[in-house]
């Protein structure tokens, strides 16, 4: 005869009674009574607990004192183990971390992987784990799967989503705190059969299941004995085991678990040659009520350990906070805050001494330990079950005093919040509180019934600051503590980063932002911390490292900046940065390498990298490795997408090694060398495709206009570009526009040639609907050919004066985008240009003639010039013997005496035409 026979007795008795038949409910009601048994009668002591609950964790610290365990088994992944130590360095709340950001073995859309155990003061794991560490001879043992194998038992993972966050949805930054990754927590003691879960909310006239667990298993539990609490909690732990949905893949997973577990307990007290009876299995109620043929010391080896993937895995701890360990587990908003109130009523009220590690942060001053007693007798369990379950349930008092503090205190955080809150609304909260009790049945209202009292009173129409009337009960209640990571359980990354910060004089652990000045000029040693800040503000968050005033450019040395730091807000970021590398430089290069040779990567994205190289590293091994993987992926690309951004870049790379270097780095010579012939293939085509747009045309025509001069004396044939420009034949008025620029820089056009085409094309009515495109090929142009800044202030001037206004006007905001678009370089050459030509005052417009206008209407103006500079450039012949030595010409003089004329002014009477006006000045 067992100790649960009578209670076997009384199920089976009402299976029948409300059952059709008995079969179907006694098998269910039997079956949680063998759990509870079997559970009972292991040799190895199982302490079934739940994931931060007061209770399990009172439980837990009165155990532990009474029985004094040599050895405690904790479910948690075992790789994580080294860790623990470090707990003594943080304050609580934090979670222990394996991070792997390359993985060997798991697809690589799955990276980085990530696995997390938030761990709070007020949760029977803390309990157990401040036990073990600091009881001497007292060993702690994790017997969980380790993080590898949480991935390997994982199903296809989904991507995470890239979509921006909606403001409205999106976490507050205290629940971000873990990121995406997966969480590990003790105890998942939650019914998964929705119905049931509904049922028990329905009638226990509650919102939520944390609630529910609140007011019908914490508070009787908090003050129940050794035997009663394991007995209930197998019980749960057995009946929402016993109503789990048919999911087999879940089911598999948390049957494995639980073999992976009594596996390594088994392998540890066959090595130890340990007595199963001196040690504690701290697990999951969930996973205590067993079925598994590995279950207990006596239990089959039949379960084979798959070995580990090749992936590295970091390990560390970041900081957490209650509002995180809601989001990430599911639950209601402010439990975790109220579980850490009733956690600290428990302690006073039991008076049992909570266990603590030594020097834990944040805890005040640690009173000198005392030894433990002696560890109690073991007792014979007996039926405390049912006994518990007979008893009704106890009605607390009403605390009025308690519950009118509460009252008043939320008015006061109201008030604080902009409500307008008054003395009769902590009246109403108070009554309403005691109204919304009783309709529960309850006496006592609980921290839910005077969370929604202060809503329904305080709230009116609008929130009028930043936090809801909920909020300010989370933090009236306890607050969403948030947890940090000492400096001595930091990574190395994370200190070296700390330690080179130093001389700003910062608390840099402290959360929210602080300002920080660099007086450069002055302060030369501040040089350093501003290098570390621009490579922060790169890697980290937006937020971490933000620069108020300063800049980093190539070829520049900063003078002042100024700076907000939050990177104790980003701590977690900051730690996981430390396990990509022992310094900032070292992620920086390693990051920088991975985005030139990804799979990817474009000839834009590497000379990207080689910018950053070059601008955050300084040194020039890097960016000639980076440069020459550039040139490798140039050759291979097919397309020019990335035109634009490679010109930007090429040139700001150029005029910096042409200021700051003696010659040019090779990698950048066979660049522009490549570059050259590259473009001038793809040219033809690009024209003509209609998936190529006017400014990725324009981009090449620019590379290949900028980079003639070197890419010539590098070898290039001139032959290859007019070829190409020749081979070319654009349909889009746009890009013929571009040809048209082209063909002028070319020499195979002139000036007078396209204004009188221009001029046909604004005679022409059916050209005029398109005459506008044509006017943006040209404002593309100036890319190209900054030379046709003076024709094309002349054709968007004619434009203006004769396109009727259902042309003109829809083309304006085109003409405005386009010049937004590349307004850095294209909008003050317009403006420059315009200033030059256009009158200063109004007065003057009147009279103003344009000068393309004048030309036309003195047509021998031009022939006088020439003379003039012909008889100009006869006066000076050094002059003229200077020009023609630039020219690479051998002309001598010519004429009838020898002395007057010149033939090269014949041949180039532009230029002629120039010297005669810069003379005549």
């Amino acid at each position: 005869m067992t100790e649960f026979d009578a209670l076997r007795t009384q199920l089976r008795e009402a299976a029948a009674a409300f059952a059709d038949g008995p079969d179907a409910l006694e098998g269910l009601l039997l079956g949680i009574v063998d759990d509870v048994d079997r559970a009972i009668r292991e040799r190895l002591e199982i302490f079934p607990v739940c994931h931060h609950s007061p209770a399990s964790a009172t439980a837990m610290a009165r155990r532990l004192r009474e029985k004094q365990p040599k050895v405690v088994y904790l479910e948690l992944c075992e790789d994580m183990a080294p860790l623990l130590t470090e707990l003594r360095n943080c304050r609580l709340p934090v979670a222990v971390q394996a991070f792997a950001s390359e993985v060997d073995g798991f697809p690589p859309e799955w990276a980085p992987l990530s696995v997390v155990a938030p761990i709070t003061e007020a949760s029977a794991e803390y309990q157990a784990i401040a036990y073990a560490l600091d009881t001497p001879g007292v060993e702690l043992v994790l017997v969980d799967r380790s993080s590898d194998h949480v991935f390997q038992w994982e199903r296809r993972r989904t991507p995470p989503d890239t979509r921006p966050a909606d403001p409205d949805t999106a976490p507050r930054e205290e629940e971000a705190l873990h990121g995406d990754a997966i969480g590990v927590e003790l105890g998942d003691l939650r019914p998964r059969f929705a119905e049931l879960e509904e049922h028990l909310l329905h009638h226990g006239r509650v919102r939520h299941w944390s609630e529910w667990w609140h007011q019908y298993v914490e508070l009787p539990l908090g003050d129940s004995d050794h035997d009663t609490y394991r007995q209930v909690m197998f019980l749960i732990g057995s009946l929402f085991r016993r109503l789990a949905p048919g999911d087999s893949h879940r089911i598999r997973v948390d049957e494995d678990r639980e073999r992976y577990m009594w596996t390594r307990i088994r392998e540890h007290l066959a090595t130890t040659g340990g007595a199963p009876e001196d040690g504690l299995y701290v697990c999951g109620a969930f996973h205590a009520a067993s079925r598994v043929a590995e279950f207990g010391v006596d239990g089959t080896d039949t379960f084979g350990i798959s070995p580990r993937s090749a992936s590295t895995w970091q390990y560390g701890l970041i900081p957490s906070s209650h509002a995180a360990i809601e989001a990430q587990f599911g639950l209601a908003p402010g439990s975790v805050s109220i579980a850490a109130t009733e956690w600290a009523k428990n302690v006073k009220r039991s008076r049992v001494k909570p266990f603590r590690l030594a020097g834990q942060l944040g805890g005040g001053k640690r009173k000198k330990t005392k030894a433990l007693p002696d560890p109690a007798p073991a007792l014979t369990p007996s039926d405390n079950l049912t006994g518990f379950l007979q008893r009704p349930p106890v009605l607390d008092r009403l605390d009025e005093a308690e519950l009118l503090d509460w009252s008043v205190e939320v008015v006061r955080a109201a008030r604080r919040n902009g409500y307008l809150a008054a003395t009769a609304d902590a009246i109403a909260v108070f009554e309403t509180s005691i109204l919304l009790a009783g309709m529960r049945d309850r006496i006592k209202p609980t921290p839910y019934d005077f969370q929604d009292a202060a809503i329904t009173c305080l709230e009116k129409d609008a929130v009028p600051g930043r936090r809801d009337v909920r909020r300010i009960v989370e933090i009236m209640m306890g607050g969403d503590r948030l947890g940090q990571v000492g400096y001595d359980a930091l990574p190395p990354l994370a200190r070296d980063v700390h330690d080179r910060l130093a001389p700003l004089k910062l608390s840099l652990q402290r959360r929210g932002v602080q300002r920080a000045l660099l007086d450069i000029a002055s302060n030369p040693e501040l040089e350093p911390c501003s290098d570390l800040l621009w490579m922060l503000r790169y890697l980290l968050p937006h937020g971490a490292a933000r620069p108020i005033m300063g800049q980093r450019r190539l070829g520049e040395r900063p003078i002042q900046e100024s700076w907000d730091l939050a990177l104790g807000t980003h701590q977690r970021a900051l730690i996981e940065l430390g396990y990509e590398g022992v310094s900032v430089e070292q992620v920086m290069e390693q990051r920088l390498r991975r985005s030139a040779y990804d799979s990817r990567s474009t000839a834009a994205t590497v000379l990207a990298a080689v910018e950053d190289a070059t601008l955050y590293l300084r040194g020039s091994r890097l960016a000639d490795e980076l440069g020459t993987r550039a040139l490798q992926v140039l050759a291979t690309e097919r397309s020019v997408d990335g035109a634009p951004e490679v010109l930007r870049r090429v040139r700001r790379l150029l005029a910096f090694y042409r200021t700051s270097e003696p010659v040019l780095p090779p990698w950048i010579e066979s660049f522009v060398k490549a570059g050259y012939a590259h473009y001038c293939t793809l040219l033809p085509t690009a024209f003509t495709d209609e998936h190529t747009s006017v400014d990725q045309v324009a981009a090449m025509l620019g590379f290949l206009f900028s980079m003639e001069g070197l890419a010539l004396s590098l070898g290039c044939d001139r032959a290859q570009l007019e070829l190409a420009v020749s081979q070319s034949h654009p349909e889009e008025p746009a890009k013929v526009a571009l040809l048209w620029s082209a063909q002028v820089q070319l020499g195979k056009l002139t000036r007078a040639e396209l204004r009188a085409t221009c001029d046909e094309l604004l005679d022409n009515p059916l050209v005029l609907p398109a005459y506008p495109r044509y006017l943006s090929g040209f404002v593309h142009a100036l890319e190209p050919v900054p030379g046709l800044v003076d024709f094309v202030v002349e054709v968007v001037s004619n434009a203006f004066a004769r396109l009727p206004d259902h042309v003109l006007l829809p083309w304006l905001p085109i003409l405005i985008t386009t010049l937004r678009a590349g307004g850095t370089e294209l909008a003050p050459l317009l403006i420059r240009e315009s200033d030059r030509i256009f009158p200063s005052r109004l007065a003057e417009l009147d009279e103003w003639v344009p000068p393309w206008l004048a030309e036309d209407v003195i047509p021998a103006a031009p022939r006088a010039q020439r003379s003039r500079g012909v008889s100009l450039l006869a006066a000076y012949p050094a002059t003229c013997d200077a020009v023609a030595n630039l020219l690479c010409c051998d002309a001598t003089w010519e004429g009838s005496s020898g002395t007057s004329g010149v033939s090269l002014v014949g041949r180039y009477p532009d230029t002629a035409k120039t010297l005669g006006e810069l003379l005549s000045r």
